[in-house]
């Protein structure tokens, strides 16, 4: 019974033929766009990716210079301190020894000092010995 529907029917089987073919186009112009759309997107997507990591980049290696630009003159200035210091722990050496020199000089004089008070005690001594030596 089919077979004699399927006969009776013949323009109606092209009708489905052209239909199915029809929507066989339909899809893959469908497709096509889909396929065009995910090569769209995906294009975007990597200048996208380019350009976020152009910018990370530019981010990280501002910041990565901006520390080497600071580690570069931090050593400079370690090194003028370094400089300062050796300077300052020669005049200090100055100070020091010429201290010590006056405190030399000063301990000198106390013993001339005291050598004079010696002397004068001795000279007293004698002059008294002499003078009772004299009365008698």
């Amino acid at each position: 019974m089919e077979g004699a529907k399927a006969a009776a029917n013949p323009p109606a089987g092209g009708q489905l033929e052209s239909a199915l073919l029809h929507i066989m186009q339909q899809h893959h112009h469908q497709s096509l766009r889909q396929r065009q759309q995910t090569e769209r997107a995906k294009k975007n997507v990597v200048r996208s990716a380019s350009r976020v990591d152009g910018h990370l980049v530019e981010a990280v290696d501002g910041g990565v210079q901006e520390l080497f630009v600071n580690e570069k003159r931090i050593e400079l200035e370690a090194r003028v301190l370094l400089g300062t210091i050796a300077r300052y722990r020669k005049q200090t050496d100055q100070w020091l020894a010429a201290t010590n020199a006056v405190n030399s000089v000063l301990k000198e004089i106390g013993d001339f000092e005291n050598w004079m008070k010696i002397m004068d005690f001795d000279c007293k001594s004698i002059n008294a010995a002499i003078r009772n030596i004299h009365r008698s």
